[in-house]
């Protein structure tokens, strides 16, 4: 099983990305992605997830409105596109899988490696 995460990169506040998460290895449809961020000097937090079959998202409160998750089981794609970015945003972004979405890192079985997303003037 693998997850990479990409798209990650500098943009001005109030910019948009978009990333990917590439899996292999194992039925995409068959686990919930989550998408989660750890900034410099903080704990990892939740932003947000999709469930596997019938594709339910959850947010964060703190990306609510301004994110949005899907996913490409044909091609084994999760994205997090990512609006109205603010500098706060900023940390590395991992993807994670699991056999249903919660708000808990240590509830996810599957990790990537991370995509720093740097949101700056």
């Amino acid at each position: 099983v693998q997850l990479q995460a990409s798209g990650g990169g500098l943009v001005q506040p109030g910019g948009s990305l978009r990333l990917s998460c590439a899996a292999s290895g194992f039925a995409l449809e068959d686990y919930a992605i989550g998408w989660f961020r750890q900034a410099p000097g903080k704990g990892r937090e939740w932003v947000s997830c999709v469930t596997g079959s019938d594709g339910n998202t959850y947010y964060a409160d703190s990306v609510k409105g301004r994110f949005t998750v899907s996913r490409d089981n044909a091609n084994y794609l999760v994205y997090l596109q990512m609006n109205s970015l603010k500098p706060e945003d900023t940390a590395v972004y991992y993807c994670a899988a699991n056999w249903y979405c919660t708000t808990q890192a240590t509830d996810f079985r599957y990790w990537g490696h991370g995509t720093l997303v740097t949101v700056s003037s």
